[in-house]
């Protein structure tokens, strides 16, 4: 079953690679939507959107990544959100843990590590 995907980042060219990417790995993806922060993602949540997996980037205006998922778990979604960052120190891996993240993938990534990554949470 295809698993839609929310893609959280203020980068439009960082969305075009991820999707790119995500079309690249071989993993059974149905339809992606796109977030430029993270109150949009939580708008685009609260909308009704049929969303199976959300990447996130950190450092993004108005809401950051760490916010994002924090606010997304506390409103009760649970399906798996990563982080898609050059943010990559344990303090803040641990920071992103907490608040309820479920993975991270660096940057620069490449398809055949997103699809390593995700690989536990889409079917291949």
């Amino acid at each position: 079953m295809a698993m839609n995907v929310l893609l959280v980042d203020d980068s439009a060219v960082m969305r075009k690679v991820l999707t790119r990417a995500l079309r690249q790995a071989g993993l059974d993806i149905g339809d992606i939507v796109e977030a430029g922060d993270g109150v949009e993602a939580l708008n685009m949540l609260e909308s009704g959107g049929n969303v199976d997996l959300v990447l996130s980037d950190w450092n993004m205006p108005n809401m950051n990544g760490v916010d994002f998922v924090a606010q997304a778990r506390s409103k009760g979604y649970e399906m798996p959100i990563i982080m898609v960052t050059t943010e990559s120190g344990d303090d803040r891996i641990a920071q992103a843990t907490q608040a309820g993240a479920n993975g991270f993938i660096h940057k620069p990534f490449t398809p055949d590590r997103l699809a390593e990554a995700l690989g536990q949470f889409a079917a291949v």
